[in-house]
């Protein structure tokens, strides 16, 4: 299994390249076309895809790092790292964001300026397009290899995809004598991009401070309890390493097993896990069933 894990983030990678050339071309078109056609809006567009293209690096780089074997100062591996670099790479978009309504504000309070040219909106529907494809790409890949990271960058693309059609709508809405709307469409992409960037940095800071899913335990556990030799349940966690996740779990069985018998249930209740549910690591630590129907 391990060797798949790394296999499978291996393949991550191409998802990540795909969605640093499709930012880099992206950003570089909507930069350009901003400044000609004096569009706000597609200018921070093309700043929101600057912070992806650093995002999706981040997350190359992390899975580049994952790969890397447990060493003397590892000794669990270096699954966390792509974990690590989502946080700062929500640091970074923070930045940007910021950045974004700051320069926004200010151009509410500038001297009145024309609408931007038609051609802004053009390329923020060619733009949305290309991210659709990209989103439908990486959205396979993840669920493929069940990568928490290629399927995060998926949700990212087909919200830029969105923020493309916002900008291209704001800048129609311009051409009606509105210019204002321009600035309006480039201020409300700022608080995209620092959504966006809260919603990676809630989630890897989740994980890196030990923080599992509910839900999930309680499925785990309900598969532990059915596993034949167990009699109940005295406490299950779970923690995150990269993708992988590990269980500790305390069951109890019958007090009168031997040693062998004992470690032969705790075996079944990994090997269930593993397979129902593909958990990297399972541990289980097994106490005698004093009285009957403890759990």
């Amino acid at each position: 299994m391990e060797n798949q894990k790394y296999n499978d983030l291996k393949l991550g990678e191409r998802g990540a390249m795909i969605s640093i050339i499709a930012y880099i071309f992206l950003s570089i078109l909507k930069l350009i076309v901003g400044f000609i056609s004096s569009s706000d809006a597609l200018k921070a567009d093309g700043l929101n895809n600057t912070t992806d293209i650093i995002a999706s690096i981040a997350v190359l780089i992390g899975l580049k790092i994952a790969q890397r074997p447990p060493d003397k100062d590892h000794k669990y591996g270096h699954w966390k790292s792509e974990t690590v670099a989502s946080l700062i790479a929500s640091f970074i978009m923070f930045a940007v964001g910021i950045q974004v309504i700051t320069d926004t504000v200010r151009s509410f309070f500038a001297e009145e300026k024309a609408s931007p040219d038609i051609l802004a909106a053009y390329i923020g529907i060619f733009s949305a397009i290309v991210m659709y494809f990209v989103y439908r790409y990486n959205k396979r890949l993840g669920a493929r290899i069940n990568s928490k990271a290629v399927m995060a960058a998926a949700k990212d693309n087909i919200s830029d995809a969105w923020v493309s059609i916002g900008t291209a709508i704001g800048i129609f809405g311009a051409q009606l004598n509105m210019p204002w709307l321009d600035s309006f469409t480039a201020f409300i992409v700022g608080l995209l991009i620092c959504k966006t960037a809260w919603d990676i940095f809630k989630e890897a800071t989740h994980e890196l401070t030990d923080g599992f899913d509910v839900e999930k335990l309680s499925a785990y556990k309900e598969l532990i309890s059915k596993v034949n030799g167990v009699k109940g349940i005295n406490g299950i966690k779970g923690r995150n390493y990269g993708n992988n996740e590990v269980i500790d779990a305390v069951i109890f069985v019958e007090s009168s097993l031997n040693i062998n018998e004992a470690h032969d249930i705790a075996t079944l209740v990994e090997e269930e896990m593993k397979n129902r549910y593909g958990v990297y690591d399972v541990h289980i630590h097994v106490e005698p069933d004093k009285e009957e129907g403890t759990s």
